[in-house]
């Protein structure tokens, strides 16, 4: 998080910011000789009503107590509606009827503006607490499901005693030690999760070696410079390898492209699917790790990508476009 956001996301910045906001408006339509003077008082005199109202009695109507938050509220209103009466009346030395209308108005908008403000300020950090919430639980989830596709490729390799099991452990090892120590931030670095993919292929390739063609491509700018949510590519690719079909006369294939631009990221993920046992990949479990990585890019990216799965007879293929 930068400077700037931990001074937006303070709240007493918050708070100073929208009274300064205020007393620049009442700068502005106040007329009288010392404008500055009487902004200042006006702010002064709203400024308790606003937090009673706010802090002690608003909370009362997110709990079994609303009656007693409505007459709270009414006497807050009331009590601050007379002491504003009582102080103009010494100030012009003249008491008006409709000086207790007018500031009864004026009392009763302000504090429901700063209640406004408030229940707005706090759905926005409630929703942001519960899309932290949802994406670490994805996440979890998103690991132990590659873990679980990964050692069943071990325990294949360790039942025929294969000599490839050793280098298959170590690249997993390195996969591991990504998952679990690099990828807290809701952010990494593009070249760190590239660098899984290659990774996590060139695992894949020891496992085939060469019963699949397996490709994976990178071209374009240079992705040190860019960062990108954690473990977002790899679901599409596992999916890839996990669903890899054997096509009669055709060797099987794995492609995988990504081409960085500069403000974007074209991701395409190919790979051919046993056209006789051909079944819907999104649906069931083998597409929890799909939908939880369009989960992801809905409360990461939202508007900012686009995603597109097509199942055909021999081929199944995944293209992503993403604005870093």
């Amino acid at each position: 998080m930068s400077r700037l956001d931990t001074w937006i996301d303070n709240k007493l910045v918050q708070n100073i910011l929208v009274w300064l906001f205020l007393m620049i408006i009442f700068l502005m339509v106040i007329q009288a000789e010392n404008r500055l003077l009487a902004s200042a008082a006006i702010i002064a005199f709203i400024i308790p009503p606003v937090y009673i109202s706010n802090l002690k009695i608003l909370p009362l109507f997110f709990t079994n107590k609303r009656v007693l938050g409505v007459v709270l509220f009414s006497l807050n209103i009331t009590f601050f509606t007379f002491l504003g009466v009582a102080l103009l009346s010494s100030f012009f030395e003249s008491f008006q009827w409709r000086m207790l209308l007018n500031i009864f108005g004026a009392v009763l908008l302000v504090i429901l503006f700063g209640t406004a403000l408030k229940l707005a300020r706090d759905s926005f950090y409630r929703r942001q607490e519960e899309k932290e919430a949802e994406l670490k639980l994805l996440k979890a989830q998103l690991n132990p499901h590659f873990l679980f596709n990964t050692l069943n490729n071990l325990y294949g390799l360790s039942v025929i005693k294969s000599e490839k099991l050793p280098d298959l452990m170590l690249k997993l090892s390195d996969l591991l030690r990504y998952s679990l120590y690099e990828t807290k931030e809701t952010f990494v670095p593009l070249e760190k999760e590239i660098k899984y993919l290659e990774n996590y292929i060139s695992l894949e390739k020891i496992r085939l070696e060469d019963k699949a063609d397996i490709q994976l491509n990178i071209k374009g700018y240079d992705p040190s410079d860019k960062i990108i949510a954690p473990m977002l590519f790899i679901v599409f690719v596992e999916n890839a390898f996990k669903h890899l079909g054997v096509l009669e006369g055709v060797k099987s294939k794995v492609s995988v492209n990504i081409e960085i631009e500069k403000d974007s990221l074209n991701f395409n993920c190919l790979n051919t699917i046993d056209s006789i046992r051909t079944t819907n990949i999104e649906k069931g479990k083998s597409g929890i790790g799909l939908q939880n990585a369009k989960k992801r890019l809905d409360l990461m990216y939202t508007d900012k990508y686009k995603l597109q799965v097509k199942q055909e007879k021999d081929c199944y293929q995944v293209a992503l476009n993403l604005n870093f």
